[in-house]
């Protein structure tokens, strides 16, 4: 809950995922919600600003009566993103937001980040804040130029700013890679996966966001970079079987052998690179599938007292009659 300030906030990309959830979290609270959206679309927030973060200038009225920012606008890791745009959205969007919020005398600044502005961990080990190691790919890097930008600035500017590396974000509504996989389980076109012992950290949204609004009034918290996950990480052999018994289909008894779907990968990138384009079975989907990814939520636990609400195996079902109730597509 924020104390002591106007009680306008913005929320950039605030017609995602995440960003809806956390609007209606702001509203319930009694705040003004002004969304920064490249279109204007109705959702939970009082004002819409529209902008293209990053290719336009910001409107002079984004950032009026606001004392603290959400920012969730970006570019996001997929297939085929030219370098040059996570560069022009994940980075100069963020040095132009940060800039503005600077001069209209914002009060505090969030910046959802995520767990990809480090390379990927070991495959044996969790790691956590002080893994140092500087990711190889575009977006990657654009999020942590963007994370350097973000906390520089608040620092010179003495602003109460946080940044947080969010690990795969589940929850009713979720996108991307979650829902290919509820789709393919459902339409019976998933392969039955293996045990392979992979461990792939996530987090619930709702967790993700009640530890946005925490942050706000953590004063030890300014300045730091918060991992966000749950405290268990999940297989995939075990999301696979969650994930038929909230579809109500039968979990297989076989499965598709590791070394033949990572063969099955490696012909995906032959054929990809054959015809110039991604391939939806590539080396990079199965290592997804098959191996670990794993970090640990331990600082904000310790710093913070965070404490996760919610269990990804428990939370399928909800998730299941959400995609559903939206139609199932």
């Amino acid at each position: 809950m924020l104390t002591g300030g106007k009680g306008q906030v913005l929320v950039t990309g605030a017609s995602g995922f995440v960003g809806r959830v956390l609007c209606r979290r702001l509203q319930a609270d009694g705040l003004r919600v002004r969304a920064l959206l490249r279109r204007d679309v109705q959702g939970p927030w009082d004002d819409v600003v529209g902008c293209e973060l990053g290719r336009e200038p910001l409107p002079p009225r984004a950032l009026e009566g606001v004392d603290t920012v959400f920012h969730l606008a970006g570019v996001a890791h997929a297939r085929g993103v030219p370098d040059a745009l996570y560069r022009q959205v994940n980075v100069e969007g963020t040095r132009a937001l940060m800039a503005a919020a600077v001069a209209a005398g914002v009060e505090r600044f969030v910046f959802f980040s995520s767990v990809k502005a480090m390379a990927d961990p070991p495959p044996d080990e969790c790691v956590d804040e002080s893994w140092a190691q500087v990711p190889a790919d575009a977006y990657g890097l654009s999020k942590r130029e963007a994370e350097r930008i973000m906390l520089e600035a608040g620092a010179d500017a003495g602003l109460h700013t946080v940044l947080l590396r969010p690990t795969l974000v589940y929850g009713p509504g979720v996108k991307g890679n979650l829902l290919r996989m509820m789709c393919l389980v459902e339409s019976g076109w998933c392969p039955p996966f293996p045990d392979t012992g992979n461990r792939r950290s996530m987090v619930h949204v709702e967790d993700l966001c009640g530890l946005a609004l925490q942050v706000l009034d953590e004063p030890g918290a300014s300045g730091k970079r918060y991992i966000v996950a749950d405290p268990q990480p999940y297989s995939t052999r075990a999301l696979y079987a969650g994930l038929c018994t909230a579809l109500g289909r039968p979990i297989p008894s076989w499965h598709v052998p590791a070394p033949l779907l990572r063969l099955g990968g490696r012909a995906g990138d032959l054929a990809g690179t054959l015809l110039h384009r991604s391939l939806p079975l590539d080396s990079g989907v199965v290592s997804r599938l098959l191996d670990s990814a794993c970090y640990s939520p331990g600082l904000c636990m310790r710093e913070l007292g965070w404490q996760p609400g919610h269990e990804l195996l428990s939370s399928l079902p909800e998730m299941v009659s959400a995609w559903r109730a939206a139609g199932g597509a």
